[in-house]
């Protein structure tokens, strides 16, 4: 019985020991690497969604690939709202800092996008909160990349940057 108890307490050490560590590491994996994201709305139809309402996207966040806030025009980019902070979107990149961008219904029909600044516009124009409603926005709000469809199986893919012929800026800064 006494050896049962032994045992059982040696069990629960190993068992704590293991759960304290594998908690902050996961912890810091999802913070700081990459975690999975289920995309509502409508706003990137047909990128993501394409079903409308009948399914949800899941996509691969990689927080890594935008520690530098190196990203391109044409990515997918996950991004804290610049109007809401409780709020994370998902938005393609249109223009990038120095690029001049001609707007969709912003205020002003053309924009140079400041220095540190991105432009974000969802691909379905009708139904998306994007940069033509709240203008550039800061590279610090960028929160990761979505570079593949996990979720549904038929979708599995990576998704690629790609920027629609119409949304190209008017003038770029020499890269």
């Amino acid at each position: 019985m006494a050896q049962a108890q032994g045992l059982g307490k040696r069990y629960i050490k190993a068992f704590l020991k293991g759960f304290f560590v594998a908690v902050p590491v996961t912890v810091t994996f999802l913070d700081r690497v990459a975690c999975v994201a289920r995309v509502e709305g409508a706003s990137m139809q047909p990128s993501l969604n394409p079903g409308g309402r009948q399914a949800s996207d899941v996509v691969l966040l990689n927080h890594w690939s935008i520690r530098n806030y190196d990203v391109q025009r044409g990515d997918i980019v996950s991004l804290v709202s610049p109007r809401n902070p409780e709020q994370k979107i998902i938005k393609r990149v249109i223009a990038l800092e120095g690029d001049i961008i001609k707007t969709i219904g912003y205020k002003k029909k053309y924009v140079k996008v400041p220095h540190g600044h991105i432009w974000v516009e969802g691909d379905h124009h009708g139904h998306s909160f994007d940069s033509n409603a709240f203008g550039p926005v800061s590279l610090g709000l960028l929160h990761a990349r979505a570079t593949h469809i996990l979720w549904p199986p038929q979708r599995w893919q990576k998704l690629q940057p790609m920027l629609p012929p119409e949304r190209k800026p008017l003038h770029r800064e020499q890269e």
